[in-house]
């Protein structure tokens, strides 16, 4: 579900902000839209600086105090995307990165994806205690060198094996 969720993303996105682009365009003329566009993109560049610098001294005092920096690590993954999404041009990117850098909105999304996280590791669990954690391609009996059951493949036989070092008598020096 999530690859074809990603996949529409990056199909869909570049035209819906390409016609948002067109939209905004055709209401404040097309200068002033490459202007707002540029403007967006160094205001959001000097909050991703600033805010860049405050969640790394946040995990820094984290890892400081010797706690474990969960929000200070979500904190700078979210700078770290939302600075991409402001340095891509587009007023729609635009709108989410800001709301994954900004330190107001930045909580909420935090929450929103915690969220959606601990949904997804909960189906995960799901499926890892009903033993469909696995497509069928990785159930028992695949064998990923091909080889098949046969005279050809080299099985453990049942029994004790006792790991060892094998000698070649013929290859050791004479003894006279």
């Amino acid at each position: 579900m999530l690859p074809l969720l990603l996949v529409l993303a990056f199909l869909v996105m570049p035209v819906l902000e390409i016609y948002v682009i067109i939209q905004v365009g055709g209401v404040i003329g097309a200068w002033p839209t490459v202007g707002l566009l540029v403007a967006e993109s160094l205001l959001g560049g000097w909050i991703v600086r600033r805010e860049g610098r405050r969640a790394w001294r946040a995990l820094e005092e984290a890892l400081r105090r010797g706690v474990m920096p969960d929000r200070e690590l979500a904190d700078a993954a979210l700078v770290m995307a939302g600075g991409v999404l402001l340095l891509t041009p587009g007023f729609v990117t635009d709108v989410f990165g800001f709301a994954f850098v900004l330190p107001f909105t930045r909580p909420l999304v935090r929450r929103v994806l915690a969220r959606f996280a601990s949904r997804r590791m909960r189906a995960a669990e799901q499926r890892a205690a009903s033993g469909t954690a696995f497509p069928p391609r990785f159930a028992a009996g695949f064998d990923p060198f091909g080889q098949g059951r046969g005279a050809g493949r080299v099985e453990t036989p049942p029994g004790p094996v006792v790991r060892g070092e094998v000698i070649d008598e013929d290859d050791s020096p004479s003894r006279t």
